[in-house]
């Protein structure tokens, strides 16, 4: 599974529900994008130093996927056809969404404008 920014930042804040959501998984993995979103809303924490601590231990167990060559294809063909139907999502989440589509993962979030893109299961909690 893939955590969204706003998943990672719920798993953080240990919020109700989302572990459960979670479950077992084999595979728990954080997109670059996801990453640089988080880092920035760190930089305004007033918590800042506590969450780069759980971010480090947290990332020790988590896989980081970041944008390749093949992620491109994804990535354009998703955009064409979002913009095909009309509804247009964050460029972020589109680049998040072509590595879900390109790793075959689903997405933990509660943005539910990931619901709109063929081929990715949403996982909300």
């Amino acid at each position: 599974m893939i955590l969204d920014t706003n998943a990672l930042s719920a798993l953080a804040s240990r919020e109700d529900g989302l572990t459960a959501a979670i479950g077992d998984a084999p595979r728990i993995a954080v997109t670059l994008i996801s990453l640089g979103e988080y880092e920035y809303g760190l930089r305004l924490s007033r918590y800042r130093s506590t969450l780069e601590n759980w971010l480090g231990a947290f990332l020790t167990h988590a896989e980081v996927l970041s944008p390749d060559r093949a992620t491109l294809a994804f990535y354009a063909d998703l955009r064409v056809d979002l913009r095909n139907k009309g509804t247009p999502i964050p460029a972020n989440d589109c680049w998040i969404a072509a590595l879900a589509l390109q790793h075959k993962m689903p997405v933990v979030s509660r943005d539910t404008h990931f619901d709109c893109i063929r081929g990715i299961k949403r996982v909300g909690w």
